[in-house]
């Protein structure tokens, strides 16, 4: 399935925000930080990047549901996002 732009946009923006907290992270344990404000930031970043694949994989789920109720063949099967909702859980 393709990624259109409203589908990677949400998805692109927290991406953003945890590539940026991922950078933070790397200056925090360089600079020798607290084991526990280093966790609680890497913390973050993976919530962060999980909200964003979800992201993606509601949008397919969307994508699909939409496709199915116009008589249309969906871009994917329910055995694929299933696997890829998997994959993140």
């Amino acid at each position: 399935m393709q990624m259109r732009p409203e589908m990677a946009g949400n998805a692109l923006t927290r991406l953003r925000r945890a590539h940026g907290q991922l950078s933070a992270v790397i200056h925090m344990i360089e600079q020798g930080q607290e084991c526990s404000e280093v966790l609680t930031q890497l913390a973050a970043v993976s919530r962060a990047l999980d909200r964003a694949g979800f992201k993606i994989v509601s949008g397919g789920m969307r994508d699909c549901t939409v496709a199915h109720a116009n008589g249309e063949e969906p871009p994917m099967s329910e055995q694929e996002l299933e696997k890829l909702f998997l994959a993140l859980a």
